[in-house]
Order: C-alpha cells, then structure tokens, then sequence
C-alpha cells in the first residue's frame, strides 16, 4: 500500500516557476516545503501557500552551499514527517562570452543548477528509501539541446541534468523511487499581455508557454499512481524545437 503522505521539497520556490509550483501542489493537497536563498520573497510567497495548505514551511537555503542542502532536507523530514516528492529548480543563468566567463563564474553555475540537484536528490532519497519511495523531478531546459551564444555554463547544466536524471533513476530504482526532468521552452514569468504576437507565433501551440505548464506536468510525475515513467525527459515548449526554421 502506497503512502497517503503527500509532501513536496521544492528549490527555487520562492518566485517564477518555482512559485507557481509551490501554489499549485498546495492546492492539490501537497505539504509544501519551500526552499530559496531569497529570504524576503520566500516568506511572500509562504503566505500565499498556507492560505490553501497551512502546515507548509520555508527553509531559506543556498543551494551551492552542501552543509545548507543537507541542513534544508534534514528540516523538512524533521517538521514534515518525510518526503515523497523532491522538485529540483533552482537554477541561474549568465550570458557571457567563453572568453570572458571566468573560473569562478562557471563554478556558480555549475554548484548552483547541476550539483545541488545531485545533492538534494542524494539527501532526499536517504529518507524515501526507508519508506515508501517517492519521485524526483529535475528542472532543466530546452537549452540542453540547442543553444544561443554564449551560454555554455548553462548550457552545460541542463544538459548534465537530463544525463543525471536517467543515471540516478537507475540507481535509485531498487528504492522505489522514480526520477524525471522536465525541459520548459520559453516560460513567461512576467505580465503575459505584455508579448507581442510574434512571440506566440513562434510556437506550434500559438502561445508563450506559463508556469502553470510546467506545474501541471510536476503533479502528473508526482503522482504515484504514474510510477511506471522514470528516467525520462519531458519537454515542455508549446512545440519549439519541432519546428524547422529556414533563413529567406
């Protein structure tokens, strides 16, 4: 008999996709863990959580740091009762040419989108092995598979996230525990009357894609009842990187 515990450890949860999220989880009964290096727009978005789920929390975490991962984990098993589902999202970006970006930038990127997903999965996973399971799901992009300049570091990272995914759905199988990713395309977090038509009909879908897309697709990985998908990538951009473009 699978657990009827439901709660969620979401990073980068504080605003954006991650927000949306973190909301729509709530809604859908999850206990929310909110996990963010944002202090001031984490307990913003707190609040708008416990209106609908009033037992979830927020840790205030720095997702390069590994001591802070551990620490942000070990609280939500601690005041949570355990964890079913970990969301791994937090992510930055910095466009800067090869040749310019530095040791130290790359590092950033690097610790902050791709090691902390290996981290937090590892801690996560230590507490669902002893249950029953759970599921992971990985952030990444459609930028893992065609790129604009100068965007190796996160280019990198997204990519190193879809390989991560299959290999750590393999080494936690015997665990019960499935791990997906999603690749969002063009996600609109701003004020979405404000893009133009060109920028919808540049998709198949005729529209810019929405966080609660990408929020959708979470609770239908998350669901224990779609437990036979694992190690797969789910991309997620309106039809994007289907549709050929030729110069005239």
């Amino acid at each position: 008999m699978k657990n009827s515990r439901r709660n969620v450890l979401i990073t980068g949860a504080a605003q954006g996709i991650g927000k949306q999220i973190a909301i729509d989880f709530a809604k859908a009964g999850w206990i929310v863990s909110l996990v963010d290096v944002d202090q001031n727009q984490l307990e913003k978005t707190l609040a708008e959580v416990r209106i609908v789920q009033p037992e979830s929390i927020a840790i205030q975490c720095d997702v390069k740091n590994p001591d802070s991962i551990i620490k942000a984990v070990t609280e939500t098993q601690d005041k949570l009762k355990g964890i079913q589902c970990v969301i791994n999202n937090a992510g930055i970006s910095k466009w800067k040419s090869p040749y310019e970006l530095s040791v130290e930038e790359w590092d950033e990127i690097i610790h902050t989108n791709l090691r902390s997903v290996f981290l937090f999965s590892r801690e996560a996973a230590k507490y669902m092995s002893c249950s029953d399971g759970g599921t992971i799901i990985n952030m990444t992009s459609t930028r893992a598979f065609m790129s604009e300049p100068d965007s190796e570091a996160y280019a990198a990272t997204k990519g190193g996230i879809v390989a991560l995914t299959h290999a750590l759905a393999a080494s936690l199988a015997k665990d019960k525990i499935t791990v997906n990713s999603i690749s969002p395309g063009w996600i609109h977090t701003g004020d979405y009357s404000k893009l133009r038509d060109i920028d919808h009909e540049q998709h198949l879908s005729k529209r810019v894609g929405k966080p609660s897309d990408i929020s959708r697709a979470c609770l239908f990985l998350a669901d224990p009842e779609n437990d036979f998908i694992t190690g797969e990538n789910m991309v997620i951009d309106g039809g994007m990187t289907r549709k050929m473009i030729y110069e005239h």
